[in-house]
């Protein structure tokens, strides 16, 4: 998901080093204007932090369940950025 907004971002020619930046951006300039749906800026900050809990928590664990939902939403963050762009 992190990707699918970067990329949206770049659609704007706005180019960041960093993850709070594009989330930032990616809030400010999708949400917040009203272009895309609150969810996929949720579902972009849930999956960064599920993401930083399996990269440096010793006992992390993400279930298969919500490891599939991750996949299905991103799948949609997808698909709703090709129907933005193909606009």
């Amino acid at each position: 998901m992190f990707y699918v907004a970067e990329a949206l971002l770049n659609e704007k020619d706005l180019i960041f080093r960093k993850h709070r930046g594009v989330h930032n951006a990616f809030g400010q300039h999708y949400i917040k204007s009203g272009e895309l749906d609150q969810k996929y800026y949720q579902w972009l900050i849930q999956a960064f932090n599920k993401r930083l809990l399996s990269d440096y928590a010793v006992e992390a664990m993400i279930s298969f369940k919500n490891a599939e939902q991750m996949i299905v939403q991103a799948d949609e963050f997808l698909e709703e950025a090709r129907r933005y762009l193909s606009k």
